[in-house]
């Protein structure tokens, strides 16, 4: 009767492992889908950050574009732009050390009002 209850214990143990070598590859396949699905979203994250970076640093390249035109119109126009004398008139259309350090100190605007 030992020989049976080891053969049963034996069946039994069979029986567990090919149960839980069923649950492992269960487990496999849904770890690898949660990988796989990680990684896209973690390329996606990145392709939107990148987008939004280059959106909000175009939109402040547009802002400071549009920002520094202005300035150049309003000193075109005979104003000041200078901190000091900031839309005050200048006469005669005398040229202002100071206004034309702030619309063309900037090394990445060469343009120049006439």
């Amino acid at each position: 009767m030992v020989q049976k209850d080891y053969f049963q214990e034996f069946e039994k143990l069979l029986a567990q492992a090919k149960d839980l070598n069923a649950k492992i590859k269960d487990m496999q396949e849904g770890l690898s889908s949660i990988l796989v699905e990680n990684a896209e979203l973690k390329i996606e994250n990145d392709n939107l950050r990148n987008k939004l970076n280059n959106k909000n640093s175009a939109k402040a390249n547009d802002d400071v574009s549009q920002a520094h035109q202005n300035l150049e119109k309003l000193y075109s126009q005979g104003y000041h732009v200078c901190t000091p004398m900031y839309g005050s008139h200048r006469k005669d259309n005398e040229e202002c050390a100071f206004c034309l350090g702030i619309i063309y100190g900037r090394s990445d605007n060469k343009s120049k009002v006439n």
